[in-house]
This record gives C-alpha cells, structure tokens and sequence, in this order.
C-alpha cells in the first residue's frame, strides 16, 4: 500500500496504534519502513533525543515524503504496542515506564533474552529488572510461535543466535543429535550489526575487504544458541565486507550414522509451512546455499545442508537479513502473533535481484 504519510496507515481498517522507542538508528529505520507499510498497525510516535524535531526522511532516505518526525522519549503517548530500539541496558531501566503507555512491549535490545539474572551476571553486566525476565517471550515464531499469541513482553533475538539457532534448531527438534556432539559455529557478519554509531571498526576504510574476526569466543549471543537448542557450542564470529547479512555456518560431528533422507525429514519436517523460512540446499543455479545477499531486505531466512560422510560431519548452512529477520523484521512477526493480526502483515517484501552489496 502506497502512503503519502505514515499517518495515513491502516486508515481504511480497524489499527492497532504503536510507538518506535529509538528510531534514529538503523533498527529503528527497519522498524519504520515496515510500519509504513502494515496494513493495520497506525504508527503514533517516533522517538530520537539525537533527532528531536527532525523529520525521519532526513535520518532514513527510503522515508523521504513523509511528515512524521522524531520526538523526545520523555513524554510518550499511550499506544497499544510500544517497540523499543534502543542500546542493550536502557529498557531494562525504563520498562516499567514502557508498560505505563502500552500493553505490549517489543524490546529489540539483549535486555530480556535470557530466562535468568544468573546468565544477565555471567554474559552482560547484571540486570536491573530480573522480575521481567520470566514474563518475556523470545520473538522467534519460529521456535515460540505458541508462547507469542497475547504476550505482553517480547524479546527480540539477537541477529548471530537467530541465524544459527534456525539452521540447528531441526536437528534436536527430530532427534538427529541429542546434545552431546561437538558443534562449531562460525558466522559471517555485515557492519550494519555494529549500528549507525558502530565507530572506528565499522567505519569504511577499516570495514571493506575485510574477512576480521572480532569474536572469537565468548560472544554474548552464545548464551541464546545454547538456551534455546540445550547443548553447548563453539562460537566464532567475523566481520566482512557486505552491510547486510548474517552468514551462519555449522559443522556438526553427530555421534550415529546420518542420511540425507533424515536431513530433508528433519528440515522438511520443521520449516514447510513456515511463511519466513526457505530451503536452499545444492540446488541448481549461482545461489546453491543460503545466502544474505539473496534475501537482503526480507523477513526470509535461508537454510540449507551438506553431508560430508568420510568426516562424519554435517554442514549447516544458514543466512538472513540481520536488520530483518535478525532484528525488526522477527520483532514485527512476533508483535503480529501476540496481537492476533494477520502473522505475514507487512512482511511480504521478497526482495530483489540482482543487487550490489548486501
């Protein structure tokens, strides 16, 4: 649906109002390209303490035209759904002020993620309301679809854990491990995932060309992988030289004999009818696994595998859009489910072809 202003929204059906906390960085700029287009949820209010009073157009091109503009956070209007996009530690010190203006709060930061202030104290720095960690849900329909329908408190999934949780996830799910196999995982990340303030590292002389690994061990979003799939992993990340896109490759050693029949039963079995999950597993064609560049700008994810027996290894290949369905796109997924709208509403962008760099 074409718009002259964002205020023009949902005019012609029944809305649901909402309100972007942080709307000035590149999430926020997802979140509001999406909401441009719902069909039934009626943006109220952006907020930037940076960008007060500047129209969004000015901070985010696609939205030129519009005539919105970015507002103080201080005195926010009473809506039905607030996301917040905001820097890890902040929601977690204002939630109860966001629940004061809506019912359902969608927190795109790390602060709700985790089920305990035990893994808040080992991963981050604490956490400042660990009575909300056991309202929260994880935003990722995917694996907490049932979870999601009325949920007040939604947990956006970090952009590396949702790539390598969806391309593992089928595995445990149809019993081919059983959570003690060695799992390695090394993920190929874009500068988009440092955000619009990502600093020197993120900056274009340093970024391009670049294959840089930036985490090793230890990252943070190893706490989510092995919460959600109950086994421990091994977790390396690189920075390369793309914008968009989060690359997840997993080479698994299963302790019995695997099949591709069990492979295709597995992944078959689990994504068929999932609206924003695709199989791409040596096919015909340039693109014959998952591949950010193949879903930039999409809530898709791609997911695909190779069976390598003389090695008894199974590779696991998995790839999304990590502003998409790494960030805004899975936010605005889950925040239709808990809301009882349409689950594909405003997410039906499939992309384009061919593009530059993702």
């Amino acid at each position: 649906m074409a718009v002259d202003s964002l205020d023009d929204v949902g005019s012609d059906t029944e809305t649901v109002t909402a309100s972007i906390i942080g709307g000035s960085g590149f999430t926020g700029g997802e979140l509001l390209r999406l909401l441009a287009g719902h069909p039934t949820i009626e943006l109220a209010e952006v907020t930037s303490r940076s960008k007060a009073g500047k129209s969004v157009g000015s901070v985010h091109p696609p939205l030129r035209g519009t005539d919105l503009r970015f507002t103080e956070p201080d005195d926010l209007e009473s809506v039905d759904v607030l996301f917040a996009a905001t820097p890890h530690g902040v929601s977690m010190g204002q939630i109860d002020e966001f629940f004061d203006v809506a019912d359902t709060v969608v927190d795109l930061s790390a602060d709700f993620r985790l089920e305990s202030e035990a893994q808040y104290d080992e991963w981050y720095d604490g956490h400042d309301a660990p009575e909300y960690l056991e309202k929260s849900e994880y935003a990722l329909p995917e694996i907490n679809r049932e979870n999601l329908a009325g949920a007040e408190l939604i947990a956006g999934g970090g952009c590396n854990a949702t790539a390598t949780i969806l391309g593992l996830y089928p595995l445990f799910e149809h019993d081919v491990l059983d959570g003690d196999e060695q799992i390695v995982v090394d993920v190929k990340v874009g500068s988009s995932e440092g955000g619009a303030g990502g600093g020197e590292a993120s900056s274009h002389p340093e970024r391009s060309g670049v294959v840089r690994p930036y985490a090793p061990t230890g990252h943070r979003h190893e706490a989510e992988i092995e919460q959600f799939l109950g086994t421990s992993v091994s977790f390396t990340c690189h920075a390369v030289d793309m914008v968009r896109g989060a690359s997840a490759t997993s080479h698994v050693f299963p302790s019995g004999p695997v099949s591709k029949g069990d492979l295709w039963q597995a992944y078959r079995g689990e994504y068929e009818d999932e609206p924003f999950v695709r199989m791409a597993a040596g096919g015909s064609g340039v693109y014959r696994y998952p591949e950010p560049k193949a879903i930039a700008g999409t809530n898709m994810a791609e997911v695909g595998f190779e069976l390598d027996p003389s090695n008894k290894r199974v590779v696991v290949f998995s790839a999304i859009d990590n502003m998409m369905k790494g960030s805004a796109g899975q936010a605005v997924h889950a925040a239709n489910i808990a809301l009882g709208l349409e689950e594909t509403a405003g997410l039906e962008f499939t992309g384009l072809h061919p593009v530059g760099a993702p």
